[in-house]
């Protein structure tokens, strides 16, 4: 694996860690997010896996069914992953 692609995999990871953090914290299943997201639930889980790489249109609809700004979004998930790499 590139180096690039490892780095590609750590941000999906967090991304999705950040994903499934918000989700649960409003209370939702992946099912409700999919519903909010216009997203498909299936879509959801591998996106909260780090499976895939979310496209800006999907970070965008989360962000909005989450009522974040894809910013802050992204800076969540971002922010987990810097907080799991050891110093």
């Amino acid at each position: 694996m590139s180096a690039a692609s490892g780095v590609a995999c750590a941000l999906a990871h967090s991304f999705g860690r950040g994903v499934r953090q918000l989700r649960e914290a409003q209370g939702w299943s992946q099912e409700r997010l999919a519903e909010n997201s216009n997203l498909n639930r299936s879509y959801i889980g591998e996106i909260e896996r780090g499976v895939v790489i979310a496209s800006l249109l999907t970070v965008e609809k989360l962000a909005a069914a989450l009522k974040l700004s894809p910013a802050a979004l992204l800076t969540h998930g971002e922010s987990l992953r810097t907080k799991a790499e050891p110093v």
